[in-house]
């Protein structure tokens, strides 16, 4: 299967709560060229949206304790309104226009993160995010 490609890093992060799943995701993400931070709840998430430059927001919604994906998306909006968004979940078969955020895509558990990863890029370009390559 052909994987997809990034010439420019994409700064992706991963809000996974199950950390055997973050790891796969941010591993197979990785391999594909996304730079990738994991985080393990809304919170860490949002003190890391604080913090560093985000292309993509990438999300379960249930995450456990406190807050879903679906208001860590509202609040990172608000920080990033222009913050394309990517939610995920098996526990749901969908979500309602309404409960996402404006643009924002959802995929069903499981998926594959070659898949993902073009709907990244797809998102990244709709979105007309500005995508600036980091200085190592």
């Amino acid at each position: 299967m052909q994987t997809a490609r990034v010439n420019i890093p994409i700064r992706i992060l991963l809000v996974e709560d199950e950390i055997l799943i973050a790891e796969w995701v941010a591993e197979a993400l990785s391999e594909q060229g996304f730079v990738v931070h994991a985080a393990s709840s809304a919170g860490s998430a949002l003190r890391y949206l604080a913090a560093a430059p985000v292309d993509i927001l990438f999300t379960d919604i249930n995450l456990g304790e406190g807050m879903d994906g679906t208001a860590l998306a509202r609040c990172a909006r608000a920080m990033l309104p222009e913050l394309p968004v990517i939610y995920a979940s098996a526990r749901v078969a969908g979500l309602e226009p309404q409960q996402r955020v404006p643009g924002a895509i959802f995929v069903r558990k499981p998926y594959e993160p070659e898949t993902v990863g073009r709907l990244i890029i797809s998102l990244c370009a709709t979105a007309k995010a500005i995508l600036v390559a980091e200085p190592a």
